[in-house]
Formats: C-alpha cells, sequence, structure tokens
C-alpha cells in the first residue's frame, strides 16, 4: 500500500464548514518530493500551500509540521495534529522501500525524485472534487481519476506498468477517493474559514516611476514599480492618454517577505516620445479609483538641481567667506601696538646695519 499512510493522514482531516466569502478560486496543495540517491540514501521534502502562500512545511528529521501562519492549524485539536505528525512520519520512513524494491519493474535509474501532489479547488465558496497526481522526474507519470490511476501520455510503458500495480490496491484506490471528493474539499473550506482574516485582507500598493538600464541611444526604458500590494491580481499599464500601450512588458510577481507582492511593468520608448506617457494602475484594495503616474520630462530633475542645490551651494560660499573675513579683522584688532623704545620694559628695535 504504497500511498495508504499519505491518505490516513488527510482522511483524518476535520471537517469544515463552507465560507461563502471567497468569490474567487483559491486551490489547496500538498507535494511531498522523495529523492531516491542510492539504494541506502533518500531524502523527503514536503509542503502545503494555499495558491502561492505556503500554509505548512515540514522537518522530516523530527517528523514535525512547521506552521508558517498562525491559522494554518485550522480547527484542529492537539491530539489530531500529533496523530497525523506520527502518520506522516511513519509514512517517510516506509514507503521508500516500495521504490526501491520496484527499480528493476518499472524501470527506475537511481538517482531519481517522485514527486506526489494532492490537492482540491474552490470555486465561489464551494470546494471541487480533489485530483492527485504522481510525477517521475519531474514528468506526469499518472493520475488518479474517477476510482483508478490512469497512465499519463508521456509516461510511456513506465507509467502503465505503475499503474498496473496501483490498480490492483482496490481498498486503497477506495480510500483515495474518499480523500479527493470528501477530505480534501472539507479541510480546504475549513482552513479558508480559520484564516479569512488574513486571506481577505486588503494592502494598498505604493507606486513610484524610475528608468532603466539604456536600450539605446536615444531610447529610455521607463519602469512602474508597485509594491507591497494585496491580493495578488493587480492590473497595470503603461498608457498615453486612454491609449494602452503594446510595448508594455511586464514581469514576474514576486512576494515579500510579509506577503505581499512586488511587480514591474516597463516600457522601451523614444526619449522625445515620453513625455505624456502614464503608468495606470488597478488593484482591488484601491475601491474603484485607480493610480496613475505620469512621467515627467527628463530635465525635470535638472530643474531642481538648479533652482534648489545651487542656490544652497552659494550660501555656503558667502557664509564662508564673511567668516573667515571676520575672522581675520579680529586677528589684526589683537596684535601689540608699538612701544617707545625709551619707555620702560620696551623692547629695543634693531635696524639691519646694527645685527
Amino acid at each position: 500500500m504504497l500511498f495508504l499512510q499519505l491518505v490516513l493522514l488527510v482522511v483524518l482531516l476535520p471537517d469544515g464548514d463552507s465560507e461563502d466569502d471567497f468569490q474567487g478560486p483559491v486551490s489547496f496543495r500538498i507535494i511531498l518530493t522523495t529523492s531516491f540517491y542510492n539504494p541506502s540514501w533518500t531524502q523527503n521534502q514536503g509542503s502545503a500551500w494555499l495558491d502561492d502562500l505556503q500554509t505548512h512545511g515540514w522537518d522530516n528529521k523530527t517528523g514535525a509540521f512547521i506552521y508558517l501562519q498562525p491559522w494554518s492549524k485550522g480547527n484542529f485539536s492537539n491530539e489530531e495534529l500529533t496523530e497525523v505528525e506520527k502518520l506522516f512520519y511513519t509514512y517517510s520512513i516506509r514507503s521508500p522501500s516500495a521504490y526501491h524494491n520496484h527499480i528493476s519493474q518499472w524501470q527506475l535509474e537511481y538517482p531519481f525524485q517522485v514527486q506526489l501532489l494532492l490537492g482540491c479547488d474552490s470555486h465561489f465558496g464551494e470546494a471541487s472534487v480533489g485530483f492527485m497526481r504522481i510525477a517521475y522526474q519531474g514528468s506526469d507519470l499518472m493520475s488518479f481519476q474517477n476510482t483508478s490511476w490512469r497512465p499519463s501520455p508521456k509516461g510511456g510503458s513506465r507509467a502503465q506498468q505503475v499503474c498496473t500495480v496501483f490498480n490492483q490496491y482496490h481498498v486503497f484506490n477506495e480510500i483515495v477517493y474518499k480523500l479527493l471528493t470528501d477530505s480534501c474539499p472539507q479541510f480546504l473550506l475549513g482552513l479558508l474559514e480559520a484564516g479569512k482574516a488574513y486571506l481577505q485582507r486588503q494592502v494598498r500598493p505604493e507606486v513610484w516611476l524610475s528608468t532603466g538600464p539604456s536600450p539605446g541611444p536615444g531610447r529610455l526604458l521607463l519602469v512602474c514599480h508597485i509594491s507591497g500590494f494585496y491580493p495578488k491580481p493587480v492590473w497595470v499599464m503603461w498608457m498615453r492618454g486612454e491609449q494602452e500601450q503594446q510595448g508594455t512588458q511586464r514581469g514576474d510577481v514576486l512576494p515579500h517577505v510579509d506577503g505581499t507582492w512586488y511587480l514591474q511593468v516597463s516600457l522601451d520608448v523614444k526619449a522625445r516620445e515620453a513625455a505624456g506617457l502614464s503608468c495606470l494602475v488597478r488593484h482591488s484594495s484601491l475601491g474603484g479609483q485607480d493610480i496613475i503616474l505620469y512621467w515627467e520630462k527628463p530635465h525635470s530633475m535638472g530643474l531642481v538641481f538648479l533652482v534648489v542645490i545651487v542656490p544652497l551651494v552659494l550660501l555656503a560660499g558667502l557664509t564662508l567667506w564673511l567668516w573667515k573675513k571676520t575672522h581675520w579683522r579680529h586677528q589684526c584688532t589683537d596684535l601689540p601696538s608699538e612701544q617707545d623704545p625709551s619707555s620702560p620694559g620696551s623692547s629695543t628695535y634693531l635696524n639691519p646695519t646694527q645685527w
């Protein structure tokens, strides 16, 4: 029973209530990667994700789950969590032997990796039937459909052989079916309920403009930075008036450590045509009020330098000159006056002919 313990792990998850506040599609994924280096050395890595947000990690040395969000435990009791940890750890210790025992039959070659992906989706507050797929070396091997395993067209004869073995485990397949149609969807809805406040928060983006590396003589690379926004969906476009600029290049949406997102959107234009362009940002946190930043002429910064910096430099120079002049006058005033040589205590001055 190759994955029986993993299935039992998720079957034990308690049911949750449906959450109607999540209108967009939300996906929950459990990823387990087993690396086989040789017949005596394997390594497991496990994690769980809610869309792009990692909710759980796993310490494969101790078997303990790592709860990456305050609400990652959902509505689990401590007893249920302890039991699930034990099952997961037992699976990670025993399951590699099944692969080692089928090295020849399944045409496996060290070193190799086996990836298991299990999950389900929620659309408009209703959870869908889950899915389960297994991959070898990053390529789809087989998937679970209805009550049986089916080979991937990319898996070749290896996939057919693995499916033949897995489809003999009728009890195992019934548990998988229960898992995908009931346990995973209910767990997903419970997790959404527990993390509702965090997942439904709205964080306004900060937006600023800059130039990137010059694309060539007489050209500018205009860059619009959008940072610190949540949730992830955002619409950004370089505009001229009401017209979208088709040359707009959108980068990857990257995560910040605080769970918000960052994006760069650039436009390659002729320098003389940059005036009049603007960056338009639309995000759910803005309440329907778009952010629009207009690109200013390149010489505007030079004008700021002339208007602000140059007078400050001149003022500093004038202050230094006045200070030196005043200091020189004080030195002249403090010099001793000449005394009469005949007066007592006077110094005797010799002319050059007396030296």
